[in-house]
């Protein structure tokens, strides 16, 4: 009786250290796969669609804005880290290479456009005489879109940021999963 208890818990420990080494070796797989991905090199399509819908929208309630900023290499966002540290100017982000929403495609920055064609980065102005500001009024029609605005942010307020995360945390996006992944 011993002996065949014994056999069984054999058996059974065979059985799932062999599903065990089956799973790691798919995991080993896919995990390679991810760091072997290239990384994005334009805006995703999703979020490049909802830039277009924001600033038609924005439009049809009378404001103007422009898009720049979108994807970003990691070169370009070191340069802008750089900014305001090693480099003359003010701060403009913590985020170094690999370390933004916009090095995979998923974050815009946004800003004014007025009559005489100047861009503004004024969050008070009021251009459409509705009684609120032009700034809100276009982070709200992005959060309608799906953005999440960084005018929300509870440490660091970014607002003429906005992005989509699909649910990925920069984390992840550095280990290579991609909206895609997500979406599917």
């Amino acid at each position: 009786m011993k002996r065949a208890k014994a056999i069984v818990s054999i058996l059974f420990l065979l059985v799932l250290g062999g599903f065990l080494f089956v799973w790691l070796q798919n995991e080993w797989a896919f995990r390679e796969e991810l760091a072997n991905r290239p990384a994005p090199s334009g805006l995703h399509p999703i979020v490049a669609e909802k830039s277009e819908q924001l600033i038609q929208q924005a439009e049809s309630i009378g404001i103007e804005i422009l898009i720049t900023d979108g994807f970003r290499s990691a070169e370009e966002q070191n340069n802008l880290h750089n900014q305001g540290r090693s480099v003359p100017g003010n701060v403009v982000t913590y985020a170094r290479g690999g370390e933004s929403y916009h090095n995979y495609g998923l974050a815009i920055d946004f800003a004014l456009r007025l009559e005489n064609g100047d861009v503004v980065w004024d969050i008070q102005r009021d251009d459409n005489g509705n009684g609120e500001r032009d700034w809100y009024e276009v982070a709200a029609i992005g959060k309608e879109l799906g953005f999440a605005w960084g005018g929300d942010w509870q440490r660091f307020k970014d607002y003429p940021h906005l992005e989509m995360t699909f649910g990925l945390s920069i984390e992840e996006l550095q280990q290579g999963y991609r909206p895609e992944d997500v979406l599917e």
